[in-house]
């Protein structure tokens, strides 16, 4: 698989993944072959590019959920750009209520896990991915936390626009971290400018308002050192939560992204700022080591997770490629082992070995995967 920019897309080429319209319709299905009113229509949608599968390869397997989010996806970055700018523009809000009931809908009732793919950003959809995706994860958390009706929607609808100033920061700043003092102290003043924007827009609910600027307040004064000395707002929390971890994942050009084992292991690590009740929630939301997975061991060797240790996801029991031995890394035997990272495909899905559990005699649920369109 590689990601093909569009000034290098050709006829002929076989899309890895789907693409829809802003309104959600289908418009080429996954292992289609570009045509050029195709590779037109791509650069006219705004993609800086797309995945394209190498002349003999397979199609990667997608689950319907893969799939539908795939869709949903592209429908609220459209609705939620559009909504941004005009609430910045207007200070007046249109389509916000229906985005964070749409996204709660979704993804606030869910009985289940879900792969939560992370799809690669430019410069100019980064912060409307980044509000959808930190979104989608407040609702799941606030579902799995159980939280009353009235402060999912006000933590969902603070994940989409707590970041609305912004729409003001230089391309340069956007995603990024390491900021020196003086892009911090733009960065730091674009968001206070954002903030005072929701007075004029949420005036009659000044909870959502809380939420952000407790998040943002905690989060500054842990990146300079300090301890935060505020009573926190449950909603801040879990922005917090997803606010992090969905920056530390995030695919984006000029930066490698960190893997979701690293992100939680960040997570865990620091109990002081991250409530350890809602990363436990983020955790049972979305797949991190799911029997399946092919991972890489801090002593250089692939392994293979046979089965998830439901109390602490780093230390599943483990399938080793190299002499097929079984690890429980929960087991003090195996201290010094621990998991480096996950082995992905190019586009940032998990590569998941069904069939080597199945060699090895070990039964494991198989996704559902949807069948693969015959190319056009």
């Amino acid at each position: 698989m590689l990601f093909v920019k569009n000034d290098a897309l050709k006829v002929g080429m076989r899309l890895a993944r789907p693409i829809y319209n802003k309104n959600g319709v289908l418009l080429y299905e996954r292992n289609s072959k570009l045509t050029q009113q195709g590779i037109d229509s791509i650069k006219n949608f705004g993609l800086i590019g797309i995945f394209i599968l190498e002349p003999a390869e397979p199609v990667p397997p997608m689950t319907a959920d893969d799939i539908e989010f795939e869709r949903f996806q592209t429908m609220q970055v459209f609705a939620i750009e559009e909504e941004l700018k005009k609430i910045a523009e207007k200070k007046k809000m249109a389509k916000l209520e229906t985005i964070v009931g749409n996204i709660t809908r979704n993804y606030g009732h869910l009985s289940r896990k879900i792969n939560f793919v992370q799809g690669l950003r430019s410069r100019e959809d980064y912060l409307y991915k980044h509000s959808l995706n930190v979104a989608a994860l407040c609702a799941m958390m606030g579902h799995v936390l159980n939280i009353r009706g009235e402060e999912q929607h006000a933590t969902v609808t603070a994940a989409v626009i707590h970041d609305i100033g912004h729409l003001k920061l230089p391309e340069e700043l956007l995603g990024r971290t390491g900021l020196t003092p003086e892009e911090q102290a733009v960065k730091d003043r674009i968001q206070m400018e954002g903030f005072q924007l929701l007075d004029d827009v949420l005036s009659a609910d000044m909870g959502i308002k809380r939420i952000c600027t407790q998040f943002y307040r905690c989060l500054r004064e842990f990146e300079d050192g300090k301890m935060p000395d505020m009573r926190i707002v449950h909603g801040a929390k879990i922005l917090l939560v997803a606010q992090v971890y969905d920056q530390m994942t995030a695919m984006q050009f000029g930066r490698d992204p960190a893997s979701e084992v690293a992100a939680i292991r960040h997570l865990l690590d620091h109990p002081e700022l991250f409530d350890p009740k809602v990363v436990r929630a983020l955790i049972d939301s979305i797949y991190i080591l799911a029997p399946g997975t092919s991972v890489e061991l801090n002593t250089g060797e692939k392994a293979l997770v046979i089965t998830s240790n439901e109390e602490n996801i780093l230390q599943p029991i483990i399938l080793c490629f190299k002499d097929n031995s079984i690890m429980d890394l929960s087991n003090r035997e195996y201290a010094d082992v621990s998991i480096k990272d996950i082995m992905k495909t190019m586009d940032n899905r998990y590569i998941m070995d069904t069939a080597a559990l199945k060699r090895q005699g070990i039964q494991v649920e198989e996704p559902d995967y949807v069948a693969v369109p015959e190319a056009e």
